[in-house]
């Protein structure tokens, strides 16, 4: 994981003075650039994003009350961890090849990486177990490890018909926003609402 942040950093400062001084650093639902920033936090938000994050995903496994169920699905986490760095990774070599001239469209190219960090997502929300930090985590899931074993699987399903539905994209570009946002919206919605009914008829029972 340090490897990743490392070759940020590296790549990143590589390109430092072939950037303009205003970098182009957003883009808005169809792809069209929206948002600048000056040359150094241009470069180097993203990497410090990576830094940062790494800290919090190394320390989350150490500060969670139930970090011996964290244990039992670390493999699958730490994928996702990767994946996330390598989005994250993705996105500023996107940036990069903008500012250096080179043209495209960015929502298009931004399809196929969101189809596989929402399929590795639901892979995670799968295989996890009742934690404080990752997963589907209401009041209810929390506090039962039934109510958090159906939620998460469940969630994980819709997960991957967000991604699949995300595909949906390559044919129909200029809803490729709209096809990676509502759909994990919507599967996010479904799932806190599913735990709450499931913990009442637990409870019932």
């Amino acid at each position: 994981m340090v490897f990743f942040v490392l070759l940020a950093f590296l790549v990143t400062g590589f390109f430092y003075s072939r950037m303009p001084e205003q970098m182009v650093s957003g883009w808005d639902y169809l792809g069209r650039p929206n948002r600048y920033l000056p040359r150094f936090w241009g470069l180097f938000l993203m990497p410090l994003i990576n830094l940062l994050m790494v800290g919090l995903f190394s320390l989350i496994p150490q500060i969670d009350p139930l970090k011996e169920n964290v244990k039992k699905f670390q493999a699958y986490f730490d994928v996702f961890i990767i994946s996330i760095l390598l989005f994250l990774f993705y996105l500023q070599g996107l940036v990069l090849a903008w500012n250096l001239g080179y043209r495209f469209n960015m929502v298009y190219l931004m399809i196929l990486p969101f189809v596989i960090l929402f399929w590795i997502i639901g892979v995670l929300l799968e295989k996890s177990r009742r934690n404080w930090f990752i997963g589907v985590r209401t009041p209810w899931t929390i506090s039962s490890d039934l109510v958090w074993r159906k939620t998460n699987r469940l969630g994980g399903k819709l997960f991957k018909a967000s991604s699949l539905i995300t595909l949906i994209g390559f044919l129909l570009p200029d809803f490729a926003f709209l096809l990676v946002v509502i759909p994990s919206f919507l599967a996010t919605v479904f799932a806190v609402v599913y735990s709450y009914f499931v913990y009442r008829v637990e409870k019932k029972k």
